[in-house]
């Protein structure tokens, strides 16, 4: 029997996307990549393809994946970057072989070849935290504001003031919540 795994949270943004991968983290935290098979699982769905994948590989996914939070955070909330987590993204974006490709629709893609490794596609990921994070994109970090989440994401709304990191999760958690308290406030208003 297969192991269950909770969904990917994906989003448009493939380095915030990536530290979505640990979830809750002020929370009852929840591992979307717990094996490697799962982080080939990941890879895929977001457009880069790997055969295989052993737990140092993961390992090294995980500490890339925290070194990107770590930094988004920061950036985020306009601090300095940890020292530490701008050189695993950077060790790790220049250690890949990934070419970028241009579509027929206009669009960048990564391409790797059928040779290509886990640590291809994890420097995919890391040359995307350092574009978004050195504000090369239009749009700007957030943290999101569900007390147990605070994940770092990319808010390209017009307004810039988007405050969860995905509307049908924390946005509707703290809904729910705050409908919740009101209706214990006020019993008659549910009338």
């Amino acid at each position: 029997m297969r192991a269950v795994f909770p969904d990917f949270r994906l989003g448009n943004v493939l380095a915030t996307s990536f530290t979505g991968t640990l979830s809750e983290r002020h929370g009852d935290a929840v591992e979307r990549i717990p094996t490697p098979h799962r982080l080939v699982d990941w890879l895929s769905v977001s457009g880069l393809a790997v055969d295989t994948c052993t737990p140092a590989q993961l390992d090294l996914a995980r500490e890339l994946r925290e070194s990107i939070h770590a930094a988004a955070t920061a950036a985020a909330i306009q601090d300095a970057l940890p020292a530490s987590a701008v050189q695993v993204i950077n060790d790790c974006s220049a250690q890949g072989r990934a070419a970028a490709i241009l579509t027929p629709e206009g669009q960048r893609r990564w391409r790797l070849s059928s040779a290509s490794c886990v640590e291809d596609a994890l420097s995919v990921i890391a040359a995307d935290a350092i574009s978004v994070i050195a504000g090369e994109r239009d749009g700007k970090l957030a943290l999101c504001a569900s007390p147990t989440c605070q994940a770092a994401f990319f808010d390209t709304s017009q307004s810039r003031t988007r405050k969860w990191c995905d509307m049908n999760t924390c946005g509707n958690r703290q809904k729910k919540a705050r409908f919740n308290a009101n209706q214990r406030k006020n019993p008659r208003s549910a009338k």
